[in-house]
């Protein structure tokens, strides 16, 4: 009988040790610090959005924006827009680089870790920073994050408001105050997730912007700059428009034709009506000023054929000369997409 009492005892401290064991390894491996961020990656690289968001500290609080430097403005009611699926990809060969211990911020330890992985085939890291979050289980170390590691993504769209990211279309006066007034540039931030490459671009009826590429290592603000510019069809249009003008103004049988840029004055009696044409169109090439695209002074050739008689011998002769001028022009892309066009 006492036989049968030792075994059982040495079976059950066998087991209990085993036990032990095993939490010790679970702890160091799947709960550890370098597990909990790698629950991360792998949500991220997977597209799982909710995973990666129910993880705890990913979102950032009040001390994160603070620490980013991030105005209240900005930091209030961040846009969670990109915090998609859809955008998320191209994160693969995720392995654990290091972990080192760092000040604890509170009763429990605090790691920085460091992963390595690839990023749409670029070889890139990224570093985060976790403490410890209690047990659960009553064994098992729970862990959150204490800097976010997520990016704040601050877009700037020069000469307009929309851009797309990753295939996704956004406009950067969505979340602006109804009454904001509206702008040449905009500007807007929002919350995506790191790692991750996003690439920014516009294209419209009249504007394109080249291609910005942004990779997100790194928690907290990374500026973007998306200049969309005037494309070959705006400026044909722009072009188109001003020909029309100029040829409306050479109708007017007069020495100035009202309201354009070029006239000539004759001393001598007219004796037939002046007939103008257009020799030389000014060649449209526009610029981004502050509050529009413009064509500076630009030069173009009018010409005019008219008979006139002196007033000093009474000589009747045919003017028929060219008549340079210069002008140039404003141009905005209305919210509707038409083009507001304001000569001077």
């Amino acid at each position: 009988m006492l036989r049968a009492v030792l075994a059982i005892v040495v079976v059950a401290g066998l087991l209990a040790a085993g036990v032990a064991g095993t939490i010790s390894a679970l702890n160091r491996t799947v709960y550890s610090a370098g597990g909990f961020v790698e629950q991360y990656l792998d949500a991220l690289a997977r597209g799982d959005t909710v995973g990666a968001l129910a993880l705890g500290g990913v979102m950032p609080g009040t001390a994160d924006l603070a620490a980013w430097g991030l105005t209240n403005e900005v930091a209030k009611d961040l846009p969670e827009t990109l915090l998609r699926a859809s955008v998320l990809g191209g994160l693969d060969n995720i392995e654990l680089a290091s972990t080192t211990d760092t000040l604890a911020t509170d009763d429990g330890t605090a790691q920085t870790v460091v992963f390595d992985f690839d990023l749409n085939g670029t070889a890139s890291s990224m570093v985060f920073t976790v403490e410890r979050a209690g047990t659960f289980g009553g064994v098992f170390n729970a862990w959150a994050f204490s800097t976010s590691p997520l990016a704040v993504l601050q877009v700037s769209v020069l000469h307009e408001r929309s851009f797309t990211v990753n295939g996704l279309t956004l406009d950067t006066r969505a979340h602006s105050a109804a009454d904001a007034p509206a702008t040449f540039s905009t500007s807007a931030a929002y919350l995506a997730f790191a790692p991750n490459r996003y690439t920014f671009e516009h294209e419209s009826a009249m504007l394109t912007a080249e291609k910005a590429t942004v990779r997100a290592t790194v928690a907290g603000p990374t500026a973007v700059e998306v200049n969309a510019l005037p494309n070959e069809a705006m400026v044909g249009q722009v072009q188109s428009e001003l020909n029309k003008f100029l040829d409306d103004c050479a109708t007017q049988t007069v020495l100035q034709p009202t309201s354009c840029p070029w006239g000539i004055t004759i001393d001598d009696r007219i004796e037939s009506t002046p007939a103008w044409s257009i020799t030389a169109y000014p060649t449209v090439a526009l610029t981004p000023g502050e509050l529009s695209f413009e064509m500076g002074a630009t030069p173009g050739q009018a010409h005019i054929v008219v008979d006139v008689q002196s007033l000093f011998d009474g000589d009747v002769s045919t003017r028929d000369e060219d008549v340079p001028f210069t002008m140039g022009l404003s141009v905005v892309v209305q919210p509707s997409g038409a083009l507001a066009i304001q000569l001077h």
